[in-house]
């Protein structure tokens, strides 16, 4: 196959539409070489345009090796000079991770091989966010419901206690009025903690790696010695506008989640991203930020998945259900997510917050 097509790919209102695409599209020149791919690639492969370009097509994405590889699709089109469709094609992209993806490979004679992979689990993506807003809005209105009933009958009965506990000579009765308010505190700290923080977030210019950093030392101590906790950073990810204070939060309670689920040993694996127009709570960001935390633990039990986010939910039986609920709250006043996926050997909570328009330098 030749390739007579000189200068620039695409006009800049082609690039424009090819940008803003969901669908990740790559063209390949002579070799099977990546001429090009576009934002959706970058983040579908988990390669930066500059590190992608001029690179083998094998050594971004690759299938299986029980399943048709992808020089054997291309081979296809190219035979029947005609476009080629697979469908749930299992890729291992750049950094190892393995995406499900339906694939349409054609031959052009001006630009090459272009080949447009999307992801099966992008809808099923948005319609997970979807459900998981409802499932928030409805916690919050039943905390709101239960803070109400739950804190005036507690103030009284606090208040009753004081006053009983005046009246008593007996120190062994003022004991048992001490337990009573002890307790009542008690309850009170625990609606507290179902409303979420008492403050709005203090955003201010934040770098997430002193954020990672900071949760790291602050993990260390009560950290197995047979559990390893690795880091991957994107050092070029920019400030983000966050209250850092509640950031330490939740990646605290997240990598706490994560020891917690290794049973004593195992691996842990904080990552860095940049993703590229990604939606958010309805609202499309020309750049997010994206922590993964990953554990190769048992993996979540199928009855319990569906409910790890709401409060008072826990797999442990001393847990109170409150740090992921605690999490998503946090995450979304950021105008972020936070999603899961899991099966055993791997579960990955996925963080995704607004970026600044404007990329610093690498």
């Amino acid at each position: 196959m030749s390739i007579n097509r000189t200068g620039p790919l695409f006009s800049q209102v082609e690039a424009q539409v090819l940008e803003a695409l969901d669908a990740a599209v790559l063209v390949l020149e002579m070799g099977r070489r990546v001429r090009y791919f576009n934002a959706a690639a970058e983040n579908l492969l988990r390669i930066s345009t500059g590190q992608g370009v001029g690179q083998k097509l094998a050594r971004l994405c690759q299938t299986p090796e029980s399943a048709e590889n992808l020089d054997q699709i291309l081979d296809d089109a190219e035979r029947i000079g005609s476009s080629v469709t697979r469908y749930a094609l299992t890729l291992h992209v750049f950094d190892g991770t393995r995406v499900l993806v339906d694939m349409i490979a054609s031959v052009d004679s001006l630009l090459g091989w272009v080949i447009e992979f999307r992801p099966v689990e992008s809808s099923l993506q948005h319609a997970e966010e979807e459900a998981q807003e409802k499932i928030f809005n409805a916690a919050q209105e039943m905390i709101r419901g239960l803070a109400h009933e739950v804190k005036n009958p507690l103030g009284g009965l606090r208040g009753a206690a004081q006053l009983l506990e005046q009246e008593l000579d007996s120190g062994e009765l003022r004991e048992y009025t001490q337990i009573i308010i002890h307790e009542v505190d008690r309850l009170r700290r625990l609606v507290d903690r179902l409303q979420g923080p008492n403050t709005r977030p203090q955003p201010c210019p934040v770098n997430i790696h002193q954020v990672l950093e900071h949760v790291r030392r602050l993990q260390l101590a009560d950290l197995p010695t047979d559990i390893a906790v690795r880091f991957d950073y994107d050092l070029s990810i920019p400030d983000l506008y966050a209250d850092p204070e509640q950031l330490v939060q939740v990646f605290l309670n997240l990598l706490r989640n994560a020891q917690q689920a290794m049973m004593g040993h195992g691996e842990i694996l904080v990552r860095t991203r940049v993703e590229r127009f990604v939606t958010l709570q309805q609202q499309i960001h020309r750049l997010g930020l994206r922590v993964d935390i990953i554990d190769d633990g048992p993996g979540i039990a199928p009855d319990l998945f569906p409910r790890i986010f709401l409060p008072l939910v826990s797999s442990r039986a001393d847990g109170m259900g409150m740090g992921l609920a605690i999490v998503q709250n946090m995450v979304r006043g950021h105008g972020g997510t936070v999603q899961c996926r899991s099966e055993p050997g791997q579960t990955v909570f996925s963080v995704r917050l607004p970026l600044p328009q404007q990329r610093s330098a690498s």
